[in-house]
């Protein structure tokens, strides 16, 4: 029997692998390929598709987040407030800019950052929030803007799993002072390689990090500050352009995809399925569900041909890593309990019906 992915790239919807190959030409055929047109004719739409003021494309997620960190102002000596469960490139870039990450739990049920939790560690070193939109699904922003304002604090969304998500009609990467995005392959819009963006509001920020990617330049061979090479290519940005005409459809495709596990296998007390909180449109990055029999289900997946993946199998703070923050085993129940039961089940444009069904019978099988 044809193994099952977890992931794979396909046509989907028909005929973009054709439209991305013709826009990989053009730029060939115009040998231009560092901070050309197709950059800005990208960084225009996604702006425009998200209803920003700018999107500024960089090299990839990571250095969004820390162009967007740094873009707001946060440095040494400054705490950020994350969440415990997410992928170590948030950790990494709080202390890439010198700050001091402040872990928090998420909500068991979305496995989102709340303003509830992120109250608990506010102190007067705090600078920022810094919430992701995990697995696809967008915070619940509204308390935590509150929050950010009621202690003057910023707030940098990591947006990088959540593109065309939204929240109260509006899409992730618009609420806070400044929002990070990766275009890493297997995201909802992917690129062919590593590409990242940083999106705001506010025109000073955006200048900053246009500046900021390009060695500091304002000009050619003028530099205002010590900045770095992180500048998202013209064959990325081509690619971005022509999947961002395709992602609305690409994200009603997961949603279905997702509808079906979410009817199929409700009922069995021993597995959790996704939470979607009132407000927010979830799209589905990563279809997560929770049981503490994970290792089994898991493996006997494995052997009927069905990949699945787990995110994330080690908490931040038990990483080897961020010993030096001074964590242990029990400091935070719910993020250690998401590392211990989590297993994600294939979900992407493309997945064949009976495909699915496969990943739904077996599951159910394990179950009964």
């Amino acid at each position: 029997m044809k193994p099952i992915p977890y992931f794979e790239f396909r046509d989907f919807p028909a005929g973009s692998e054709a439209a991305v190959q013709t826009a990989l030409m053009e730029v060939v055929v115009g040998r231009h390929y560092i901070l050309g047109k197709q950059l800005l004719i990208f960084e225009e739409a996604y702006a425009a598709y998200l209803g920003a003021a700018a999107a500024v494309g960089v090299g990839n997620g990571y250095d969004a987040l820390v162009l967007a960190l740094k873009g707001v102002g946060i440095g040494a000596g400054d705490e950020v407030v994350l969440p415990a469960h997410t992928f170590i490139a948030t950790i990494n870039a709080v202390l890439q800019v010198g700050a001091t990450p402040v872990l928090v739990e998420p909500d068991k049920g979305t496995c989102n950052i709340t303003a509830a939790t992120a109250a608990k560690a506010i102190t007067a070193k705090t600078k920022a929030i810094l919430p992701v939109h995990l697995y696809g699904q967008v915070c619940e922003m509204e308390p935590l803007l509150q929050l950010a304002k009621d202690h003057h604090l910023k707030v940098v969304e990591d947006a990088a799993q959540a593109h065309g998500a939204t929240y109260k009609e509006q899409k992730a990467g618009v609420f806070g002072h400044a929002s990070a995005f990766s275009f890493y392959p297997t995201k909802n819009l992917g690129a062919l390689g590593d590409a990242g963006a940083v999106v705001t509001n506010d025109v000073a920020i955006a200048d900053f990090v246009r500046m900021y990617r390009n060695y500091g330049e304002v000009r050619k061979y003028q530099s205002e500050v010590i900045g770095i090479n992180s500048r998202l290519d013209e064959l990325q940005a081509a690619v971005l352009r022509v999947k961002l005409s395709y992602l609305d459809s690409l994200n009603t495709e997961r949603q279905r995809l997702a509808a079906v596990y979410l009817q199929e296998l409700q009922g069995f007390d021993k597995l959790i399925l996704p939470v979607t909180a009132p407000d927010c449109n979830h799209v589905y990055h990563i279809f997560n569900v929770r049981t503490k029999h994970r290792d089994a289900l898991q493996q006997q997946l494995q052997e009927q041909g069905i990949q699945t993946a787990i995110h994330y199998p080690v908490s931040m703070h038990l990483q080897p890593a961020y010993r030096f923050l001074g964590y242990g085993a029990g400091d935070f129940p719910v993020t250690e309990e998401l590392a211990k039961t989590s297993l994600s089940l294939p979900l992407f444009p493309g997945l064949e019906p009976e495909e699915q069904e496969r990943v739904v019978k077996a599951v159910k099988r394990f179950f009964r």
